[in-house]
C-alpha cells in the first residue's frame, strides 16, 4: 500500500457556477480538519492515478492524506461497494454483481471514463520466431481446455520451435483478466489457470523480461515503460495484423483489445469531502496531459468536459449496463456519455 500525504484547497470551476450546476456535489467552505482520500483497484489504471496524485502534491494548499493501493479491479470494487474507499480505479465497467453489492450497501457511484488502453500481448525480445498472433491462436492458448495441454510453441503453429510455452498474466481479481478472457475466449473468467499470475503488472513485466519462452499480457503503459526490454505482438483479428499504439486505437483498428479505463467515485464521499471534489476536478483537468505521459491514450477534450458535468451534477450510475462492451470506439464512448 502506498500512502502519500499532501495538501489540497477547495476549487469550483467558474464555468460550472455560471451554468448553475454543481448543486449535487459542490458545497461552500473549506475543511476544518485534514481530510483523507482512499483509492484502490486496477493496476492498469494505477499509473494514471499515481501521476495525478504526484502532480496534485505540487499545487494543493490544505493537508489531505491520499492512500493509493492496488488490489485489481474486482478487488477494488469489493472494497468500494462496501463503502471502504472513495475512488475505485477500474480497467473495465462495473459488473452486475458489483452493482448489486453497491446497492445492498447504499453506495451510489459516479462513473468517469478517463482514458483508452490497448491491451498488449508481449514476448521476450529473444523470441525471434513470432511477431504477430491471431485472436484464434490466443483463444487456443488461453481457453480452459488448453491447461496442461498447449504447453509448447509448436502446438500453436507447426513451424514454431519445439520449446516450452510459458504463460504470464493477471490474477482473477484483475479487470484485465476479465476483459481479456471475455474478448478472446468468449466468456469472462474462462481461462486456463496453469500460468504465472499476479495482480501487479510490474511483476509480470519482470517475469517476461527474464524468460525467453514467455508470453504474457497487460496494459499498454507497462509495455511503453519497458519497450526496450519487451516485444509487443501485432494482433490479427482476421482483418490483418495491427500493433498496439495510440494511432491504432484512435482509428479503431486495434480490436478487440482496445478498451476504456475508468475511475468510479463514491457519491456520498464527493458530497461530504471538499478535498475529494478538488482532487477529481484536478484529475479531469490534468488527464489530457498525464494520460499519454504514462503510456495510455487520452480521450478527446469533449469527454473530459462531459465527465466534469456528470461529476458536478452528481449523476450516479453506469452507461454500460453491468458488462463490458467489445470493439467499442472512442466516438462510441462519447455518444454513450452524452446520452447518459
Amino acid at each position: 500500500m502506498k500512502q502519500i500525504v499532501l495538501n489540497s484547497r477547495q476549487f469550483v470551476p467558474s464555468w460550472l457556477l455560471s451554468l448553475g450546476i454543481g448543486i449535487g456535489i459542490v458545497s461552500c467552505g473549506s475543511p476544518e480538519l485534514p481530510e483523507s482520500i482512499t483509492i484502490d483497484g486496477s493496476s492498469t489504471v494505477y499509473p494514471i492515478t499515481q501521476a495525478v496524485v504526484e502532480s496534485y502534491k505540487q499545487t494543493a494548499k490544505n493537508p489531505v492524506t491520499i492512500t493509493l493501493s492496488v488490489s485489481g479491479t474486482g478487488g477494488g470494487f469489493r472494497e468500494f461497494c462496501e463503502g471502504k474507499t472513495d475512488i475505485s480505479n477500474a480497467s473495465r465497467p462495473i459488473l452486475r454483481e458489483e452493482m448489486t453489492l453497491c446497492n445492498r450497501n447504499n453506495v451510489r457511484y459516479i462513473e468517469l471514463p478517463i482514458a483508452f488502453d490497448a491491451l498488449t500481448v508481449v514476448v521476450n525480445p529473444q523470441n525471434t520466431w513470432l511477431d504477430t498472433i491471431t485472436t484464434e491462436e490466443l483463444k487456443r492458448i488461453w481457453q480452459p481446455e488448453a491447461g496442461d495441454t498447449i504447453t509448447r510453441w509448436n502446438q500453436i503453429r507447426q513451424e514454431l520451435p519445439n520449446q516450452p510455452l510459458n504463460l504470464y498474466g493477471p490474477g482473477i481479481d484483475s479487470g484485465t483478466y476479465d476483459y481479456f478472457t471475455e474478448a478472446i475466449v468468449g466468456k469472462a473468467h474462462s481461462s486456463r489457470l496453469d500460468y504465472f499470475q499476479s495482480e501487479n503488472d510490474e511483476i509480470i513485466v519482470a517475469a517476461v523480461k527474464q524468460d525467453p519462452n514467455a508470453l504474457g499480457y497487460f496494459g499498454l503503459a507497462y509495455y511503453e515503460a519497458h519497450a526496450k526490454e519487451l516485444k509487443a505482438l501485432a494482433i490479427d483479428n482476421g482483418k490483418g495484423a495491427v500493433a498496439p499504439s495510440r494511432e491504432s486505437v484512435e482509428t479503431a483498428q486495434y480490436q478487440p483489445l482496445a478498451r476504456p479505463l475508468f475511475i468510479y467515485v463514491n457519491l456520498a464521499s464527493a458530497q461530504n469531502n471538499t478535498s475529494l471534489r478538488e482532487f477529481i476536478d484536478f484529475y479531469l483537468a490534468q488527464a489530457p496531459t498525464l494520460v499519454p505521459k504514462v503510456g495510455y491514450i487520452p480521450l478527446p477534450q469533449e469527454a473530459y468536459q462531459l465527465d466534469k458535468i456528470t461529476f458536478h451534477k452528481g449523476e450516479a450510475g453506469t452507461v454500460f449496463e453491468g458488462k463490458s462492451e467489445f470493439n467499442l470506439t472512442i466516438p462510441e464512448l462519447l455518444r454513450k456519455q452524452a446520452q447518459f
